[in-house]
């Protein structure tokens, strides 16, 4: 497929396993701060963090709370469920960013699919909500620098997907036409839902596929390939399990 001439990546759980990589900076800044002394469950630990700091990107997301609040509540909140002392929870953030960007696990086929995009002359950029400093790191320290021309933060921007702004203004940036550009991600509201606001074709990376109120129709490739219905002649929205079958797409 050559219609398209742009491709949009998000960063965080499409490319890089953000899961994977802050539960072993998570394991580090908890070594390193001794808190086996006061929490025994580390896993315990870990389950909370997530839950709360979903919770605060979601209101940072919607402009209800600022970057400080974020970076100081996450550990805060956590730190006196399991009632800790002695720790400062923004001394825990920072030394937490610090390790979190080393992290360098990416999906199965992630390296050998953006070669293979690139030896066949696609432009790729990145579209990622989170902190400047932190993705340019994480996107360095992972080797995935070499494939991107262009990186677009949230926070750089001071716009979030799934803001059809932050979309537009990395097309404007990249010159590039919507009937040419598509996203790609693995959040239906943020990136999906989002770059269709923008007018831009998308594709969904998701296992799961669990969009139960949108039909999807098989496109003759397996059960890794689909596409949902256009709104509009040049609009889509294609559907893949994992980031290795985007060479079926494209």
């Amino acid at each position: 497929m050559k219609k398209y001439e742009q491709l949009f990546f998000d960063l965080d759980h499409t490319l890089w396993d953000f899961d994977a990589n802050s539960k072993l900076a998570l394991k580090q800044t908890f070594d390193e701060l001794a808190l086996n002394d006061q929490i025994k469950d580390f896993e315990a630990f870990f389950s909370y963090y997530q839950g709360v700091n979903h919770q605060l990107w979601e209101a940072y997301r919607n402009k209800e709370i600022r970057k400080p609040d974020l970076i100081k509540k996450r550990f805060e909140d956590t730190l006196s469920h399991f009632n800790v002392e002695g720790i400062d929870p923004v001394e825990m953030n920072e030394q937490y960013l610090e390790l979190m960007p080393l992290q360098t696990k990416l999906f199965p086929g992630v390296v050998e699919t953006l070669h293979y995009l690139k030896e066949r002359r696609y432009q790729m950029h990145i579209i990622t909500n989170g902190f400047t400093e932190v993705q340019h790191r994480k996107i360095s320290t992972s080797g995935l620098d070499v494939f991107f021309d262009r990186v677009f933060t949230s926070e750089a921007v001071q716009i979030p997907k799934p803001d059809k702004r932050i979309f537009l203004h990395a097309l404007k940036c990249c010159n590039s036409k919507k009937k040419t550009s598509i996203m790609i991600g693995d959040s239906w509201e943020t990136d999906i839902l989002g770059a269709k606001g923008a007018g831009i074709s998308q594709v969904y990376v998701s296992e799961n596929m669990n969009i139960s109120d949108v039909p999807l129709v098989d496109m003759g490739v397996g059960d890794d390939l689909f596409t949902i219905s256009a709104d509009r002649a040049h609009l889509k929205t294609y559907c893949v399990k994992k980031v290795e079958n985007l060479t079926k797409l494209f």
